[in-house]
């Protein structure tokens, strides 16, 4: 089973398509209605030289936010990059819904996170296939 983490990294990367295809899919929808937002803003984002030096600010980036509390008090929220709005509520309200019923998670989240492993995969095949072996440039000698 999906931890809640889990299950928002998953909707914050998942694409207006596939949000609206887990929305169709787990209707019908119960009545909700917002908290907060869906509001646009801006984050900041931090990198590392070297991947472990001291962090620094990297620069910022467009955020959408939303948090949605359905007719039993379940509330939701959603973190998304872009000024997608209706994708943050959507979001926002799959995330309420699955803290509701947790166990449809797995059904619902299955092809984004497929699709998500298997751009994963893909960009470590482009990596791989760039990969300089130093004990085999010595062997050569």
């Amino acid at each position: 089973m999906l931890s809640r983490p889990e299950r928002l990294a998953l909707l914050a990367r998942a694409s207006a398509a596939e949000l609206a295809a887990a929305m169709a899919a787990a209707a019908p929808l119960p009545p909700h209605r917002r908290l907060r937002g869906p509001e646009v803003g801006l984050t900041m984002l931090r990198g590392r030289a070297g991947g472990d030096g001291a962090p620094f600010n990297l620069g910022e980036a467009t955020l959408t936010r939303c948090s949605v509390t359905l007719a039993d008090g379940t509330i939701g929220h959603a973190w998304r990059l872009g000024r997608e709005a209706e994708a943050a509520e959507a979001a926002a309200l799959l995330d309420a819904l699955l803290e509701a019923a947790p166990a449809r998670a797995e059904a619902l989240l299955a092809p984004i996170a497929a699709r998500l492993a298997a751009e994963a995969e893909a960009k470590a095949r482009r990596a791989a296939a760039t990969e300089v072996r130093f004990a085999t440039l010595a062997a050569m000698r």
